[in-house]
């Protein structure tokens, strides 16, 4: 029998798992080496003969007593039926506790039932659980911030083309009529005095120059061109009125989601401006590419010199713009070597057809 007990305790000692014996009286008998070194003791004698419980869990974690009649932990020892829980704190030598997953389970021994326990420490599970739940939230919040954003920009955009389009079927057109009107009562006072026709001709210079500005402006505000035809003929377009030499590449005239178009349009316009105003830039490169994703490179021969992450700069627009879409923007820049504005964003991918 002490050969028996001998060879149990030796495979016990090689368990990494920590485990105890507790006899019938509540009394520890035996604890493995894994138990000794989670609890924060040097030996197992410093254990043996202590009470169970009152060396486990005398105290609940917010310092109140834990009575040994409430422990389910010993229960075994009475019912003959194994126990487990997951909600129990098991106090250290140094008076910190340790969330514990434990397993109890009914052990005859000479003098009567006992339990032999066997737990885990949940600390580092606890960790865990607490970062992944605490990721989970920021990724909901970023979620959240990322479709409030995009929410904003497409209601920018909506009151961008309607604006523009009130104004060419609004102010635009009754600027053309007074202009036909005026070029007719020309032509009807054609003999009129020399005033009435310089006045006459004046005013429908006049005339046809307020529509010409409109009609840039509106453009400005949301380019008809773009809901006619696209993003890559918008994008032509641009280039071509650009007041520094631009060039324009695109593999694809494929038409994306009207939001998602109106964003490039506007990300590359701004890519322009900032180009002309600020850069002093000889020569501009466009290139549009469309693929699993929508990429952008906006590349100019400037002065150079802008920081990856830009402060008080209408760069930090575009950076708003691709992230309110879910994209990622790269802006390189090294003084006197001009500046790369590089923006790359997800399309949306086409639902799967059931059954296929």
């Amino acid at each position: 029998m002490e050969a028996d007990e001998e060879m149990l305790s030796r495979i016990l000692d090689c368990v990494p798992q920590p485990i105890w014996v507790v006899g019938p009286d509540g009394c520890i008998l035996y604890t493995n080496p894994s138990a000794v070194s989670v609890l924060g003791y040097d030996d197992e004698s410093e254990l043996r003969g202590r009470s169970s419980h009152d060396t486990l869990h005398p105290l609940r974690p917010d310092g109140s007593r834990y009575p040994a009649s409430e422990c389910p932990m010993l229960t075994p020892a009475r019912t003959g039926r194994a126990l487990h829980g997951d909600s129990e704190w098991f106090m250290r030598r140094d008076g910190s506790f340790i969330p514990a997953y434990w397993w109890s389970s009914p052990v005859d021994l000479p003098h009567g039932r006992g339990v032999i326990y066997s737990f885990f420490d949940l600390t580092e599970r606890r960790a865990y659980e607490k970062a992944a739940r605490e990721r989970d939230i920021a990724q909901v919040r970023a979620a959240e911030f990322q479709a409030g954003q995009r929410r904003i920009v497409e209601s920018i955009d909506a009151v961008h083309r309607q604006t523009a389009r009130d104004l060419h079927d609004g102010a635009q057109q009754r600027l053309v009529s007074l202009l036909i009107a005026l070029r007719l009562a020309r032509q009807l006072l054609s003999e009129g005095p020399a005033e009435a026709m310089d006045l006459l001709d004046l005013s429908v210079g006049e005339a046809q120059g307020a529509i010409d500005e409109l009609r840039s402006l509106a453009s400005g505000i949301y380019p008809p061109v773009l809901t006619a035809k696209g993003l890559t003929a918008a994008v032509r377009e641009l280039a071509a009125r650009c007041p520094v030499p631009a060039a324009f590449a695109a593999e694809s005239d494929q038409r994306l989601p009207a939001a998602l178009e109106s964003n490039a349009y506007f990300l590359i316009a701004e890519s322009l401006t900032n180009a002309v105003k600020h850069a002093r830039a000889t020569s501009i490169d466009i290139t549009v590419e469309i693929g699993d994703a929508l990429e952008i490179v906006v590349r100019d021969d400037g002065v150079g010199g802008v920081p990856p992450s830009p402060v008080g700069s209408g760069l930090i627009g575009l950076r708003d713009r691709v992230g309110a879409f879910g994209g990622e923007l790269d802006i390189v820049s090294p003084a006197g070597e001009g500046t790369v504005i590089a923006a790359r964003i997800p399309l949306p991918q086409p639902e799967a057809v059931p059954g296929r």
